[in-house]
């Protein structure tokens, strides 16, 4: 068996390498996610980031556009990949990508442990409640205190991941999170049960950061985007198993559960190397060049890479510093209202919400339980954000918004209509159908869109100076906007169900207008060519 090792020219500046260059930025710790978009299909990648859809991590600068098909192909088929490097030295070498494809399997562990987190309220609030004696305040706070701890584990990720390592960042975000789920479970009342909460978050905010940067900086660019994929599709499974998990075992159970991914990864790391461009960037070239040896194989020609390495370093160190006024000159305006817009379009939609509190949702509209219905949400998130994938590139970014919260419109108008008839005692035998109908037509139209390609667009729009300054900005307001929906949510459904799915539904009106008057096609232009057209 054998594995063909490319010998390329140097690449330009990708998104995925921006890491280096934080020091010079507002906040220098969120914005390496920018270009790595949505960290979840429900809640925001700002959320974990809050909105957090599986999308393609993509290295734009580089025109690297291919996603988990070209892990897939990567594996299968040498030839299809190898087609597209006419100007590259292919080098035989067996077994070449075994400590990659490990390294990838525990990091994405992480991932796997950020999904259970996040999906964790859903299926629980009732059986919290009443265990505990809850009121609607102090769930809520328990519900939407992850986006707080989330938020600081996210800002403050970038410091520990450059003093402790990539390595060191995951095993401490494991620790947090044990820490957390062990006081969930062992919890008597409301402070505890809310400490382990914020401890998950700050946790799953560190993994929002650090998993998605170990696995793009280890990876072959080859296998960049299928693997960085990966990362994506575990938080999305994650989150599955929890609302699945929680309809068939108690609350306190379910957060036992949360401590096998923490568990998987401080075992795994035992047997992967560090990232060799956090070692490069530190100074320690003797062991960079170890690490990716193990990475690339033993008898692989790395020199190439390693000074592609500390080339992009010394190149990223020479980049001006920006500074937040920046953002209002005039050629970064437009850009700056566009992307603030879509992260204020993608909460406001109320996916926060309706995500973490999708159970207690569906009983509100007449269902016996809620379980049925959040099985259901669980089940439909997998593929519809996986054909989001697919169609990103194919039907282009402005054509998925608009369809995206189309649909959010429709199924949050449908929701609110239920709601309406359950009150007017109206076609009663209709509105658990309704209901659950328009939740789940909802989630399908945000994860095939709203949730990722915000994120997408971007990490697109902004010159490579000024991305961090700005990614920083439209990071805060959407965690901003993930606590606020999230913590109002249980307080808006008490005042009217109906009228809270209608707002949201408005809201999704609003975001098709925005999308048509202001939001430009990004497919199949270069980073030049966008950013002249937003000034136009």
């Amino acid at each position: 068996m054998t594995t063909k090792i490319q010998r390329c020219n140097p690449y330009k500046l990708s998104f995925l390498s921006l890491y280096l260059h934080t020091n010079h930025c507002i906040f220098p710790y969120i914005y390496p996610l920018l270009s790595l978009g949505p960290i979840h299909p429900n809640i925001s990648p700002a959320l974990f980031l809050p909105s957090m859809a599986i999308t393609e991590h993509r290295d734009i600068e580089k025109g690297d556009n291919k996603g988990l098909e070209d892990l897939i192909e990567s594996l299968i088929d040498d030839k299809t990949s190898s087609k597209n490097a006419n100007d590259c030295k292919e080098i035989e070498q067996s077994d070449s990508i075994a400590m990659v494809l490990l390294s990838t399997a525990v990091a994405v562990c992480g991932s796997l442990e950020f999904g259970t987190c996040v999906g964790y309220s859903a299926p629980v609030q009732s059986d919290i409640s009443i265990d505990l004696n809850l009121s609607v305040a102090e769930y809520s706070l328990f519900g939407s205190i992850v986006t707080i701890g989330a938020m600081i584990g996210a800002v403050t990720s970038g410091r520990i991941a450059d003093t402790i390592g990539r390595k060191g960042a995951m095993a401490l975000s494991g620790v947090f999170c044990i820490a957390g789920w062990l006081a969930i479970f062992t919890t008597m009342g409301s402070l505890l049960l809310d400490t382990g909460r914020f401890f998950t978050g700050y946790g799953i905010g560190i993994f929002s950061f650090v998993v998605p940067i170990y696995i793009a900086e280890i990876a072959p660019k080859n296998l960049r985007g299928g693997l960085t994929t990966l990362n994506q599709l575990m938080i999305v499974t994650g989150s599955s198993i929890s609302f699945l998990l929680g309809t068939v075992v108690s609350w306190r159970t379910l957060a036992l559960t949360g401590l096998v991914p923490c568990v998987l990864l401080l075992v795994g790391l035992l047997f992967i190397p560090e990232s060799p461009r956090w070692l490069a960037k530190v100074g320690r070239e003797v062991e960079s060049k170890d690490s990716l040896r193990r990475l690339r194989g033993a008898k692989a020609n790395i020199f190439a890479e390693a000074d592609e390495i500390h080339e992009t370093i010394l190149t990223l160190q020479s980049l001006p510093r920006a500074r937040l006024l920046d953002l209002f000159d005039t050629k970064y305006i437009k850009a700056v209202v566009i992307a603030v817009g879509l992260m204020v379009c993608q909460q406001s939609g109320g996916i926060n919400g309706i995500g973490f509190y999708a159970s207690e949702t569906f009983q509100t509209a007449g269902l016996s339980s809620g379980k049925a219905g959040t099985i259901a949400y669980a089940l439909i998130q997998i593929p519809v954000t996986m054909l989001g994938v697919v169609l990103m590139d194919k039907s282009g970014r402005r054509a998925l918004l608009l369809v995206s919260s189309s649909g959010t419109f429709l199924g949050c108008f449908l929701a609110g209509t239920s709601f309406f008839f359950k009150g007017q005692e109206i076609l009663l035998e209709w509105v658990p159908l309704l209901a659950v109908s328009g939740v789940l037509i909802f989630i399908a139209s945000f994860s095939i869109g709203m949730g990722a390609v915000p994120w997408l667009i971007m990490s697109e729009i902004f010159p490579l100076h000024i991305k961090g300054a700005a990614g920083s900005v439209a990071v805060l307001v959407n965690w901003f906007g993930a606590w606020a929906v999230s913590y109002s949510f249980n307080f808006l459904i008490n005042w009217s169900p109906a009228g809270t799915f209608w707002l949201f539904s408005g809201f999704s009106v609003l975001t098709v207008v925005f999308v048509a008057k202001l939001v430009p096609e990004t497919k199949g232009k270069s980073l030049e060519e966008i950013q002249v057209s937003i000034n136009k």
